[in-house]
């Protein structure tokens, strides 16, 4: 190979490069005015959230499942996503009398589950028409794509909550939420 054509060939590519990298910084562009910063803020009994936001009313509930030990589950949430999978939103609350720690058996048994610590992984949707159950989904590390971090909750307060699973077919309308050591509650997707 000719000396002089590999030099070209090298000057070319550099000139090519500084112009992708000058195109792809944007440095025209100026950020976002209306967009808040992300920020991580950790929520009660330990749970961590994903941006700050303001306190919402408590929306209507979609369905309600009772735990042992005084423990409630409220979802008020029940969403299919665009990206194949359902989000389910709401909170867990202490109407014991006491502070007490979420039972750790919420987490389900799942041995890569276990190790990401208290969390709702163990939950599941149950699609009686379809006779198909849904798993939480899980990371590519295994966490489970649910709050984690759970600890105590005080008497009287609730945890915000959210757990995501794959979507049933869109003739599916209602699920039941399986919960350990919860009733199962039935809801609507929205």
């Amino acid at each position: 190979m000719n000396v002089r054509y590999a030099r070209k060939g090298l000057s070319s590519l550099a000139v090519a490069s500084v112009a992708l990298l000058a195109v792809g910084c944007g440095a025209d562009e100026k950020p976002s005015a209306d967009k808040p910063a992300a920020t991580a803020s950790t929520t009660q009994g330990g749970a961590t959230t994903q941006g700050t936001q303001p306190v919402e009313e408590p929306a209507e509930a979609l369905a309600v499942a009772k735990g042992q030990d005084g423990f409630e589950l409220t979802i008020t949430s029940a969403v299919r996503e665009s990206g194949g999978f359902v989000t389910l939103k709401g909170a867990l609350k202490n109407t014991s009398d006491k502070g007490r720690a979420v039972p750790d058996t919420v987490r389900g048994d799942e041995t890569e589950v276990l190790k990401h610590g208290t969390s709702l992984g163990g939950a599941t949707l149950l699609d009686a028409a379809g006779k198909k159950r849904y798993y939480v989904l899980r990371d590519t590390d295994g966490r489970p794509l649910t709050t984690t971090g759970l600890g105590i909750v005080s008497s009287g307060k609730s945890v915000p909550v959210f757990m995501q699973f794959p979507a049933p077919p869109p003739t599916t309308t209602d699920v039941s939420l399986q919960l350990p050591t919860f009733e199962p509650a039935t809801l609507k997707l929205s």
